[in-house]
């Protein structure tokens, strides 16, 4: 094996592994993952439309099996579910076309202030 492979073989480990704690913290929370996985795929030098595209693979697998698990513990809510996803559909579309007209810098600072405001409003909240 070459040096390459196995610091490619490595790298794939700690993806599998930072996998684990995004699919964790997405049930827990119910948040997705997106909120850790684009910032560790910026953070790897992928552009932000890379980041993103790539995180909503990822979290459609997670959601999937968190769905599943959700469901047998009869936490799921499905006529809810389906209406803010059909609207969801919608917002995916636009959102997939502007994020293409960002810089990934750009993206950074709004993504974080997106972040900071999110993390301000549940700490302050009562």
């Amino acid at each position: 094996m070459a040096a390459g492979e196995a610091v490619e073989d490595m790298e794939n480990v700690w993806l599998v592994v930072f996998g684990l704690v995004v699919g964790l913290a997405a049930s827990f929370t119910g948040l997705g993952g997106g909120f850790l996985m684009v910032p560790l795929l910026l953070l790897l030098g992928h552009s932000a439309q890379k980041a993103v595209g790539t995180s909503f693979l990822a979290i459609l697998v997670i959601s999937l099996s968190a769905l599943v698990a959700h469901n047998k513990l009869a936490n799921v809510d499905y006529r809810l579910g389906l209406l803010l996803g059909l609207g969801g559909i919608g917002g995916a579309q636009i959102g997939a076309r502007l994020v293409e007209q960002v810089s990934t810098a750009s993206f950074k600072r709004i993504f974080a202030l997106v972040l900071v405001a999110l993390a301000a409003y549940l700490f302050l909240k009562r």
